[in-house]
Protein backbone atom coordinates (compact mmCIF):
# COMPACT_ATOMS: atom_id res chain seq x y z
CA UNK A 1 0.00 0.00 0.00
CA UNK A 2 1.26 3.54 -0.93
CA UNK A 3 1.06 6.36 1.19
CA UNK A 4 1.17 9.99 0.17
CA UNK A 5 2.54 11.55 2.67
CA UNK A 6 2.55 14.82 1.19
CA UNK A 7 -0.98 14.75 0.52
CA UNK A 8 -1.65 14.03 4.17
CA UNK A 9 0.39 17.30 5.35
CA UNK A 10 -1.48 18.97 2.92
CA UNK A 11 -4.69 18.12 3.70
CA UNK A 12 -3.79 18.70 7.56
CA UNK A 13 -2.70 22.16 6.85
CA UNK A 14 -6.39 22.93 6.65
CA UNK A 15 -7.56 21.68 9.21
CA UNK A 16 -4.78 21.98 11.60
CA UNK A 17 -6.36 25.78 12.73
CA UNK A 18 -9.62 24.33 13.54
CA UNK A 19 -7.77 21.11 15.37
CA UNK A 20 -10.19 21.57 18.62
CA UNK A 21 -13.41 21.52 16.72
CA UNK A 22 -11.91 18.43 14.25
CA UNK A 23 -11.84 16.63 17.97
CA UNK A 24 -14.87 17.95 18.84
CA UNK A 25 -16.68 16.25 15.51
CA UNK A 26 -14.30 13.46 15.66
CA UNK A 27 -16.02 12.37 19.14
CA UNK A 28 -19.29 13.73 18.97
CA UNK A 29 -19.76 11.67 15.76
CA UNK A 30 -17.90 8.22 17.36
CA UNK A 31 -20.22 8.45 19.91
CA UNK A 32 -23.20 9.02 18.40
CA UNK A 33 -22.55 6.11 15.57
CA UNK A 34 -21.12 3.92 17.87
CA UNK A 35 -22.84 4.41 21.52
CA UNK A 36 -21.02 1.57 23.10
CA UNK A 37 -17.90 3.01 22.27
CA UNK A 38 -18.42 5.29 25.14
CA UNK A 39 -17.97 3.54 27.91
CA UNK A 40 -13.94 2.93 26.72
CA UNK A 41 -13.25 7.00 27.45
CA UNK A 42 -13.32 9.06 31.08
CA UNK A 43 -16.29 11.19 31.78
CA UNK A 44 -14.28 14.33 31.40
CA UNK A 45 -13.55 14.20 27.91
CA UNK A 46 -11.55 17.64 27.26
CA UNK A 47 -7.93 16.15 28.03
CA UNK A 48 -8.77 13.72 26.08
CA UNK A 49 -9.49 16.06 22.86
CA UNK A 50 -6.45 17.56 23.39
CA UNK A 51 -4.06 14.57 22.97
CA UNK A 52 -6.12 13.54 20.06
CA UNK A 53 -4.17 16.06 17.44
CA UNK A 54 -0.99 15.45 19.28
CA UNK A 55 -1.59 11.59 18.23
CA UNK A 56 -2.11 12.68 14.80
CA UNK A 57 0.67 15.08 13.91
CA UNK A 58 3.32 12.93 15.59
CA UNK A 59 1.93 9.32 14.11
CA UNK A 60 0.23 9.78 10.50
CA UNK A 61 2.51 12.90 9.65
CA UNK A 62 5.59 10.74 10.27
CA UNK A 63 4.39 7.43 9.01
CA UNK A 64 8.00 7.39 6.83
CA UNK A 65 9.59 7.27 10.38
CA UNK A 66 10.62 3.86 9.73
CA UNK A 67 11.32 0.45 12.13
CA UNK A 68 11.39 3.42 15.23
CA UNK A 69 7.96 4.07 14.36
CA UNK A 70 6.73 0.77 14.05
CA UNK A 71 8.11 0.16 17.40
CA UNK A 72 6.34 3.00 18.95
CA UNK A 73 2.79 2.05 17.56
CA UNK A 74 3.51 -1.67 19.09
CA UNK A 75 4.47 0.00 22.21
CA UNK A 76 1.26 1.93 21.59
CA UNK A 77 -1.04 -0.87 20.31
CA UNK A 78 0.16 -2.38 24.18
CA UNK A 79 -1.15 0.32 26.02
CA UNK A 80 -4.17 0.47 24.07
CA UNK A 81 -5.34 -2.84 25.80
CA UNK A 82 -5.87 -1.45 29.32
CA UNK A 83 -8.79 1.34 27.82
CA UNK A 84 -10.45 -2.43 26.54
CA UNK A 85 -9.45 -1.77 22.89
CA UNK A 86 -10.57 -4.68 20.46
CA UNK A 87 -9.63 -4.68 16.45
CA UNK A 88 -13.54 -3.83 15.65
CA UNK A 89 -12.91 -0.49 17.03
CA UNK A 90 -10.43 1.06 15.12
CA UNK A 91 -12.58 0.84 11.46
CA UNK A 92 -15.04 3.39 13.61
CA UNK A 93 -12.31 5.39 14.86
CA UNK A 94 -10.68 5.51 11.14
CA UNK A 95 -14.05 6.92 9.40
CA UNK A 96 -15.47 9.09 12.00
CA UNK A 97 -11.58 10.89 11.97
CA UNK A 98 -11.85 11.36 8.20
CA UNK A 99 -15.05 12.61 8.62
CA UNK A 100 -14.43 14.69 11.68
CA UNK A 101 -11.69 16.29 9.40
CA UNK A 102 -13.76 16.58 6.13
CA UNK A 103 -16.41 18.96 8.10
CA UNK A 104 -14.22 21.32 9.15
CA UNK A 105 -11.73 22.10 6.10
CA UNK A 106 -14.05 25.02 5.37
CA UNK A 107 -15.14 23.52 1.85
CA UNK A 108 -11.28 22.89 0.60
CA UNK A 109 -11.49 18.94 1.66
CA UNK A 110 -10.99 17.33 -1.54
CA UNK A 111 -11.90 13.02 -2.51
CA UNK A 112 -7.65 12.01 -2.91
CA UNK A 113 -7.41 13.42 0.98
CA UNK A 114 -10.09 10.96 2.54
CA UNK A 115 -8.13 8.27 0.47
CA UNK A 116 -4.55 9.11 2.12
CA UNK A 117 -6.12 9.36 5.60
CA UNK A 118 -7.92 5.99 4.96
CA UNK A 119 -4.18 4.33 3.98
CA UNK A 120 -2.46 5.97 5.98
CA UNK A 121 -4.60 5.12 9.04
CA UNK A 122 -5.29 1.17 8.13
CA UNK A 123 -1.30 1.13 7.83
CA UNK A 124 -0.91 1.94 11.47
CA UNK A 125 -3.91 -0.30 12.55
CA UNK A 126 -2.88 -3.29 10.64
CA UNK A 127 0.54 -2.84 12.95
CA UNK A 128 -1.17 -1.65 16.40
CA UNK A 129 -3.85 -4.84 16.06
CA UNK A 130 -0.56 -7.58 15.44
CA UNK A 131 0.87 -5.94 18.16
CA UNK A 132 -1.99 -6.19 20.56
CA UNK A 133 -2.88 -9.75 19.74
CA UNK A 134 0.59 -11.03 20.24
CA UNK A 135 1.23 -8.68 23.55
CA UNK A 136 -2.70 -10.43 24.73
CA UNK A 137 -0.76 -14.01 24.58
CA UNK A 138 1.48 -13.64 27.00
CA UNK A 139 0.88 -10.12 29.03
CA UNK A 140 -1.95 -8.87 31.05
CA UNK A 141 -3.65 -5.52 29.99
CA UNK A 142 -2.48 -3.58 33.26
CA UNK A 143 -0.77 -4.92 36.10
CA UNK A 144 -2.50 -4.39 39.81
CA UNK A 145 0.42 -2.18 41.86
CA UNK A 146 0.23 -2.59 45.85
CA UNK A 147 1.97 0.20 47.45
CA UNK A 148 4.28 -0.56 49.42
CA UNK A 149 6.22 3.19 50.52
CA UNK A 150 5.15 6.45 49.81
CA UNK A 151 7.43 9.34 51.18
CA UNK A 152 6.33 12.96 50.98
CA UNK A 153 10.21 14.64 49.99
CA UNK A 154 8.97 18.25 49.61
CA UNK A 155 5.55 19.68 50.04
CA UNK A 156 4.92 18.90 46.56
CA UNK A 157 7.05 15.74 45.31
CA UNK A 158 6.05 12.56 46.37
CA UNK A 159 8.11 9.52 45.89
CA UNK A 160 6.36 6.21 46.04
CA UNK A 161 6.84 2.75 45.28
CA UNK A 162 4.53 -0.19 43.84
CA UNK A 163 4.75 -4.24 43.65
CA UNK A 164 2.90 -5.45 40.42
CA UNK A 165 1.55 -8.46 40.80
CA UNK A 166 3.09 -10.08 37.81
CA UNK A 167 6.56 -10.17 36.34
CA UNK A 168 6.80 -6.52 34.43
CA UNK A 169 8.90 -5.92 31.90
CA UNK A 170 10.41 -3.22 30.78
CA UNK A 171 13.97 -1.31 30.56
CA UNK A 172 15.81 1.22 32.25
CA UNK A 173 14.87 4.98 31.55
CA UNK A 174 10.88 3.91 30.31
CA UNK A 175 7.33 5.18 31.84
CA UNK A 176 4.31 3.49 32.70
CA UNK A 177 0.68 4.94 32.72
CA UNK A 178 -1.32 4.69 36.40
CA UNK A 179 -4.23 4.94 37.24
CA UNK A 180 -5.99 5.68 40.52
CA UNK A 181 -9.10 4.28 42.11
CA UNK A 182 -9.55 8.15 42.99
CA UNK A 183 -10.11 9.32 39.17
CA UNK A 184 -11.37 5.68 37.06
CA UNK A 185 -10.22 6.05 33.27
CA UNK A 186 -7.68 8.55 33.78
CA UNK A 187 -4.51 7.96 33.33
CA UNK A 188 -0.74 9.75 33.82
CA UNK A 189 2.50 8.57 32.96
CA UNK A 190 5.45 8.60 35.12
CA UNK A 191 8.87 7.53 34.30
CA UNK A 192 10.16 4.69 36.39
CA UNK A 193 13.15 5.67 38.82
CA UNK A 194 14.55 2.23 38.68
CA UNK A 195 16.27 -0.23 36.73
CA UNK A 196 14.23 -3.50 36.91
CA UNK A 197 14.67 -5.25 40.27
CA UNK A 198 13.95 -8.94 41.71
CA UNK A 199 11.00 -8.63 43.73
CA UNK A 200 9.24 -6.55 40.69
CA UNK A 201 8.75 -3.44 42.58
CA UNK A 202 8.86 0.32 40.74
CA UNK A 203 9.36 3.47 41.85
CA UNK A 204 7.97 6.91 40.97
CA UNK A 205 9.00 10.27 41.19
CA UNK A 206 5.88 12.74 40.88
CA UNK A 207 5.50 16.21 41.67
CA UNK A 208 2.27 17.90 42.53
CA UNK A 209 0.76 19.64 39.70
CA UNK A 210 -1.54 22.98 39.96
CA UNK A 211 -4.77 21.53 39.26
CA UNK A 212 -3.61 17.84 38.65
CA UNK A 213 -6.00 15.24 39.37
CA UNK A 214 -4.01 12.52 39.02
CA UNK A 215 -0.63 13.78 40.80
CA UNK A 216 -2.37 15.44 43.70
CA UNK A 217 -3.99 11.76 44.60
CA UNK A 218 -1.17 10.13 44.43
CA UNK A 219 0.45 12.54 46.48
CA UNK A 220 -2.17 13.64 49.15
CA UNK A 221 -4.78 10.39 49.12
CA UNK A 222 -2.19 7.33 47.73
CA UNK A 223 -1.31 5.29 51.40
CA UNK A 224 0.79 2.10 51.81
CA UNK A 225 -1.26 -0.83 50.96
CA UNK A 226 -3.49 1.30 48.26
CA UNK A 227 -3.69 -0.21 45.09
CA UNK A 228 -3.17 1.12 41.81
CA UNK A 229 -3.55 0.64 38.12
CA UNK A 230 0.43 0.15 36.05
CA UNK A 231 -0.35 0.18 32.12
CA UNK A 232 2.24 -1.30 29.97
CA UNK A 233 5.74 0.21 29.90
CA UNK A 234 6.16 2.44 27.40
CA UNK A 235 9.45 5.26 25.78
CA UNK A 236 12.82 4.51 24.07
CA UNK A 237 14.98 6.82 26.81
CA UNK A 238 17.45 3.83 27.52
CA UNK A 239 20.86 3.05 27.86
CA UNK A 240 20.90 1.20 24.37
CA UNK A 241 21.07 4.22 22.71
CA UNK A 242 24.25 5.18 23.80
CA UNK A 243 27.44 4.21 22.19
CA UNK A 244 29.62 6.21 23.58
CA UNK A 245 31.80 5.52 27.17
CA UNK A 246 30.54 8.78 27.98
CA UNK A 247 27.84 9.85 29.01
CA UNK A 248 26.26 13.20 30.45
CA UNK A 249 22.62 12.82 31.49
CA UNK A 250 20.83 16.66 32.19
CA UNK A 251 17.66 16.70 34.76
CA UNK A 252 14.78 18.87 35.47
CA UNK A 253 13.06 18.12 38.69
CA UNK A 254 11.39 15.23 38.46
CA UNK A 255 12.88 14.40 35.17
CA UNK A 256 15.13 12.76 37.40
CA UNK A 257 13.28 9.75 37.48
CA UNK A 258 14.26 7.81 34.01
CA UNK A 259 17.96 9.10 34.19
CA UNK A 260 18.68 7.98 37.80
CA UNK A 261 17.49 4.60 36.84
CA UNK A 262 19.61 4.10 33.87
CA UNK A 263 22.45 5.17 35.71
CA UNK A 264 21.23 1.92 38.14
CA UNK A 265 21.28 0.26 35.26
CA UNK A 266 25.04 1.14 34.18
CA UNK A 267 26.40 -0.16 37.90
CA UNK A 268 25.99 -3.77 36.70
CA UNK A 269 27.87 -3.32 33.22
CA UNK A 270 31.00 -4.98 33.34
CA UNK A 271 32.38 -1.92 31.00
CA UNK A 272 30.47 0.93 32.69
CA UNK A 273 30.48 4.03 31.17
CA UNK A 274 31.64 7.39 33.04
CA UNK A 275 28.96 9.21 33.69
CA UNK A 276 28.01 13.22 35.09
CA UNK A 277 24.41 13.64 36.22
CA UNK A 278 23.34 17.18 36.23
CA UNK A 279 20.13 17.89 38.28
CA UNK A 280 17.99 21.34 37.78
CA UNK A 281 15.92 21.91 40.61
CA UNK A 282 14.27 25.86 41.50
CA UNK A 283 15.28 26.09 45.03
CA UNK A 284 18.14 23.76 47.05
CA UNK A 285 15.32 22.34 49.31
CA UNK A 286 13.95 20.85 45.66
CA UNK A 287 16.89 18.85 45.72
CA UNK A 288 14.49 15.99 47.02
CA UNK A 289 16.88 12.87 45.95
CA UNK A 290 20.14 13.61 47.16
CA UNK A 291 21.11 11.16 49.46
CA UNK A 292 19.94 8.48 47.01
CA UNK A 293 22.24 10.15 44.60
CA UNK A 294 25.13 9.77 46.67
CA UNK A 295 24.50 6.90 47.74
CA UNK A 296 24.33 5.70 44.08
CA UNK A 297 27.63 7.72 43.04
CA UNK A 298 29.34 6.08 46.07
CA UNK A 299 28.12 2.96 44.54
CA UNK A 300 28.65 3.21 40.35
CA UNK A 301 32.33 4.71 41.03
CA UNK A 302 32.24 6.59 37.32
CA UNK A 303 29.67 9.17 38.51
CA UNK A 304 29.71 12.69 38.98
CA UNK A 305 26.73 14.68 40.47
CA UNK A 306 26.13 18.28 40.09
CA UNK A 307 23.08 19.98 40.89
CA UNK A 308 22.50 23.15 39.23
CA UNK A 309 19.79 25.98 42.02
CA UNK A 310 17.90 28.24 39.09
CA UNK A 311 16.49 30.43 41.76
CA UNK A 312 19.52 31.31 44.28
CA UNK A 313 20.07 34.36 44.74
CA UNK A 314 23.92 34.20 44.46
CA UNK A 315 24.30 31.86 42.19
CA UNK A 316 21.86 30.58 40.28
CA UNK A 317 21.89 28.80 37.07
CA UNK A 318 19.88 26.70 34.88
CA UNK A 319 20.96 22.86 34.83
CA UNK A 320 22.38 23.30 31.22
CA UNK A 321 24.19 26.96 32.65
CA UNK A 322 25.88 24.26 35.02
CA UNK A 323 27.11 21.78 32.56
CA UNK A 324 28.73 24.78 30.29
CA UNK A 325 30.28 26.23 33.90
CA UNK A 326 31.66 23.15 34.36
CA UNK A 327 33.73 22.65 31.43
CA UNK A 328 32.26 18.97 30.57
CA UNK A 329 33.78 17.65 27.41
CA UNK A 330 30.51 16.46 25.31
CA UNK A 331 32.27 13.87 23.15
CA UNK A 332 29.72 11.46 23.99
CA UNK A 333 25.88 10.92 24.49
CA UNK A 334 23.44 13.50 26.40
CA UNK A 335 20.12 12.12 27.49
CA UNK A 336 18.11 14.91 28.26
CA UNK A 337 14.84 14.50 30.95
CA UNK A 338 12.27 17.35 32.15
CA UNK A 339 9.61 19.58 31.20
CA UNK A 340 8.71 20.14 27.27
CA UNK A 341 9.89 23.79 27.67
CA UNK A 342 13.06 22.83 29.95
CA UNK A 343 14.12 19.46 27.35
CA UNK A 344 13.37 21.92 24.17
CA UNK A 345 15.72 24.99 25.42
CA UNK A 346 18.71 22.03 26.60
CA UNK A 347 18.37 20.50 23.03
CA UNK A 348 18.97 23.95 21.87
CA UNK A 349 21.34 25.17 23.84
CA UNK A 350 23.57 21.54 23.05
CA UNK A 351 23.54 21.91 19.79
CA UNK A 352 24.44 25.53 19.96
CA UNK A 353 27.58 24.28 21.65
CA UNK A 354 28.52 21.69 19.12
CA UNK A 355 26.89 18.62 20.10
CA UNK A 356 25.62 16.40 17.10
CA UNK A 357 21.98 15.92 17.25
CA UNK A 358 22.15 12.33 17.25
CA UNK A 359 24.05 12.03 20.25
CA UNK A 360 21.40 13.74 22.13
CA UNK A 361 18.36 12.07 23.52
CA UNK A 362 14.94 13.00 25.21
CA UNK A 363 12.00 11.51 25.77
CA UNK A 364 9.20 13.81 24.88
CA UNK A 365 5.95 12.33 26.13
CA UNK A 366 6.23 10.98 29.55
CA UNK A 367 4.08 13.77 31.04
CA UNK A 368 1.96 14.24 28.21
CA UNK A 369 1.17 10.66 26.75
CA UNK A 370 -0.50 10.83 23.43
CA UNK A 371 -2.99 8.40 22.04
CA UNK A 372 -4.16 6.96 18.78
CA UNK A 373 -7.87 6.29 18.12
CA UNK A 374 -8.68 6.17 21.88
Amino acid sequence: MSIDIELIRRSWSLVEPAAAKVAAHFYGKLFADHPGVRELFPPAMGDQRDRLLGALTRVVLNLEAGPGLVDYLGQLARDHRKYGVRPEHYPAVGACLIAAMRANAAGSWRPEYSEAWAEAYQTIADVMIKAAAQDEAGAPASWIGTVVAHEMRTPEIVVFTVQADYPYPYRAGQYATLQTPHWPKIWRSYSIANAPRADNTLTFHVRVVPGGWVSTALARHLRVGDSLLVGPPRGSLVLERATSPHVVLIAGGTGLAPLKAIVQESVSLPDRPLMDLFHGVRHDADAYDEADLMDLRNRHGRLRVVHAVSHDHYRGETVIDAVERHRVYLDGDVFVCGSTDMVRETTDRLLRMGVSAGRIHTEFSPDTPISVGV
